[in-house]
């Protein structure tokens, strides 16, 4: 059980530290390239960048706190720590990252002041765009992995861990943030309009602004607590029918507490001849079968329940 758990925090980890090295790189040429040129665009990068290797930081953390055990004031683990972590990323990704950017960009609008030294952009433009491909591609590949033969759009939705498309997310926007750069640089060069590095500037303040809505929404989704896949719940239901002192298993709810910690409640109605002993015995076959099928659920409650009831229930919850 834990050595899957560490396999996918191990490949989120290699993600997240490719990023920060691949940003902290970025952040300090762009910074030296501002100095020089009084690019607006380009300083705007360099706090991009900057926030970027700082959010990389706040996932890691996040990854370590969430992979402490259960105790008395967390019963059911600390996994939702990630979660938490991840939905700060997204705060500063649009507080931080996007105000500066949207700051300069308009600041340079209503002053502009012509770049110095334009080809330093050019360089550094360079340089970043092969820093932050080499950070992109490392995430892109350990995302394919993740999402097997689901889209991209409707494995992001389906994900329970948000350290891996997270980091993808944000080296797509730096990407793309550094081509509207270029463009931006560019175009305030070949028509001596120097209001137009800044408006770069807000270009990628807007790139910078919806990555942090869509992040921020997917986490909040899973902060809230989101339910295993349509699978897992089949899985845990076919279980429970096969085991030869149940009845029926009416149905089960489940919520993630954690990319790769599910808890689980199970409603059952037993056999009518089957006594207490008999009872005890069949919520440990279940237990023992469901997490050798599935490790990931770590906590399992089974509520002796008629059909009927779980039904009532059921409909009530669809009502509202």
């Amino acid at each position: 059980m834990a050595s899957h758990s560490a396999t996918t925090h191990a490949g989120s980890k290699k993600v997240i530290y490719a990023a920060i090295i691949g940003n902290l790189l970025i952040a300090a040429t762009k910074f030296i390239a501002a100095f020089f040129t009084g690019s607006s665009a380009m300083l705007s990068e360099g706090v991009h960048s900057l926030v970027d290797t700082g959010n990389g930081g706040l996932l890691l953390y996040g990854l370590r706190r969430a992979a402490r055990p259960a105790d008395k004031t967390h019963p059911l683990g600390h996994g939702r720590e990630l979660y938490f972590w991840s939905f700060i990323v997204a705060l500063l990704v649009f507080a931080v990252g996007a105000g500066v950017s949207f700051y300069e960009g308009l600041t340079h609008i209503m002053r502009p002041e012509p770049a110095a030294n334009p080809l330093v952009n050019y360089v550094v433009l360079g340089f970043a765009m092969v820093f932050e491909g080499a950070s992109w591609f490392v995430a892109l590949k350990e995302f394919r992995t993740v999402k097997g033969k689901l889209g991209y759009v409707q494995a992001v939705r389906q994900s329970k861990d948000p350290s891996v498309f997270t980091v993808l997310f944000e080296d797509t926007a730096a990407l793309l943030g550094l081509i509207i750069a270029f463009i931006g640089i560019s175009a305030a060069q070949v028509f001596d309009m120097p209001e137009l590095d800044g408006v770069a500037s807000i270009g990628i303040s807007l790139v910078l602004g919806a990555t942090a809505i869509f992040l921020a929404r997917e986490s909040k989704g899973l902060l809230m607590g989101e339910a295993a896949l349509p699978e897992a719940e089949q899985q845990i239901l076919d279980i429970a029918n096969g085991d030869p002192d149940i009845q029926k298993a009416n149905g089960v709810l489940t919520v993630h507490m954690g990319p790769k910690q599910i808890v689980a409640g199970l409603s059952v109605e037993f056999e009518d001849h089957v006594l207490a002993p008999q009872i005890e015995a069949c919520v440990q076959r279940i237990e023992t079968a469901l997490k050798k099928a599935n490790p990931d659920i770590v906590t399992l409650f089974i509520k002796p329940q008629t059909t009927g009831t779980w039904e009532a229930r059921q409909k009530k919850l669809g009502a509202a």
